[in-house]
């Protein structure tokens, strides 16, 4: 049995000297953070879809906002985190994150679904940063041989995130979710309905907003404790010209196919559960039921980071495709409680994917890390396109077909985790 390969064996960007204890355990809580944060966007969904009255690939749009702004931001973050330092990087992505939360509040004023997207996208601008610079930063606070086993356990406290936080937010965002059709209100009880509505979404972006410049404040005082070596400047060529590097290359295709899928499936779970012909829920109680989705990553990274010290990275990504393509496959095929609950096991299927393929794609890179880091980050751009493909397929035929989309992406990630079964030389 091989043991996890070696994701860096030298990562100058950044010194291998023991973290103070205290900075470990905040870092790993900015991973629960911006899990939690991502995965309320399942909730603002059929909230922003019943509010107005938009079908299921206007509704995607929410997804294709925030993922999109990964596209834009991953490469300049990854200039940024090489010119600062990590922990001064955290700190502007804490930032960009609170400012984020912050348009909330004149996008509920406006009751206009446009500024709630543009919102979104700033939000995200501000996480993509903070996965620049915090993905590699906990793959290298300790052994390289171990990095993909650390990197999938403080994943495992980003899905811890999107399992607290989904039952949280559904109650306070789609739990004052009135039953009527917010089209045929005359103009006044529209304008009315959608401004009460409205502010329930800013409110709680106002609390997170607080925690955030708290956090921000917190990493602006330790900036100084890690040392790391600074490049001036980085060449946005060079950075694509790293992707000839097959692992590399192959990495950030299978980020875009992952996380188009996983977040296409938690973003038509709780209308996919709602359905009279799966469990027949309503909203909120389907939002309750997100938790088993997200709380099944989160158990299967804590097994897997073990697992990850034992076995090839590798065939356990393979491996682990394989089961969320079936189980995928037998939700589409099937209905009832028995396809509602096959469809909330593929998050367990999702634990190790990510990380592992992060952790693969770095392979090798050294100084060039945060231009690695950077390229991967820009495939999370998946989940701005594949959520539209899903729904466009959901419109045209039904949320059951829909699963094609993700049964085929996992089934072509399989193929990159057995290409990279071995060591990258």
């Amino acid at each position: 049995m091989a043991l996890a390969p070696n994701i860096q064996s030298s990562t100058s960007n950044l010194e291998r000297t023991v973290a103070p204890r205290a900075l470990v355990f905040v870092v790993v809580a900015l991973f629960f953070i911006w899990g939690g944060l991502t995965s309320l966007n399942d909730i603002l969904i059929p909230k922003l879809k019943g509010m107005f009255s938009l079908s299921y690939t206007e509704a995607m749009l929410t997804q294709f906002a925030f993922f999109t702004s990964y596209f834009i931001v991953s490469l300049p973050a990854g200039n940024l985190i090489a010119r600062v330092g990590y922990l001064k990087g955290i700190v502007i992505g804490l930032g960009t994150m609170a400012l984020g939360c912050l348009l909330f509040i004149p996008a509920s004023g406006s009751a206009t679904y446009s500024t709630f997207l543009l919102a979104l996208f700033v939000l995200a601008g501000g996480i993509t940063v903070l996965q620049v610079a915090a993905n590699p930063l906990i793959a290298n606070m300790g052994s390289a041989a171990t990095a993909s086993s650390r990197l999938t356990l403080a994943q495992a406290f980003n899905s811890l995130g999107t399992t607290i936080f989904p039952p949280i937010g559904g109650a306070i965002i789609l739990g004052t979710m009135a039953k009527v059709d917010p089209a045929g209100l005359p103009e006044a009880e529209r304008t009315a309905f959608l401004a009460r509505e409205s502010a329930v979404i800013g409110n709680a972006y106002l609390l997170i907003a607080a925690i955030l410049i708290l956090l921000a404040a917190y990493f602006w005082w330790r900036r100084d404790q890690m040392s790391t070596s600074r490049e001036s400047r980085i060449s946005y060529s060079g950075s694509f010209s790293l992707l000839k590097q097959p692992r590399l290359g192959g990495g950030v295709a299978a980020i875009f196919l992952y996380v188009g899928a996983e977040v296409s499936i938690g973003s038509m779970l709780i209308n996919y559960l709602a359905q009279d012909n799966i469990l027949g829920v309503t909203e909120q109680a389907a939002a309750g039921l997100i938790a088993l989705y997200w709380g099944g990553a989160m158990l299967g990274r804590f097994i897997g980071a073990v697992v990850l010290r034992l076995l090839s990275p590798g065939l356990v990504l393979a491996a682990f495709c394989i089961g969320a393509a079936s189980l995928a496959a037998i939700s589409g095929l099937s209905s009832g409680v028995f396809a509602g609950y096959a469809l909330l096991a593929v998050g367990l299927m999702n634990s190790i994917m990510f990380p592992t393929i992060f952790s693969l794609g770095l392979e090798g890179l050294g100084d060039r890390t945060p231009q690695g880091s950077g390229l991967l980050c820009m495939g999370i751009v998946g989940g701005a396109f594949i959520p539209l493909l899903v729904g466009a397929v959901a419109d045209s035929s039904t949320l059951s077909m829909a699963l094609a989309v993700p049964i085929s992406c996992y089934l072509l990630i399989a193929i990159f985790g057995w290409s990279a079964r071995n060591v990258a030389r």
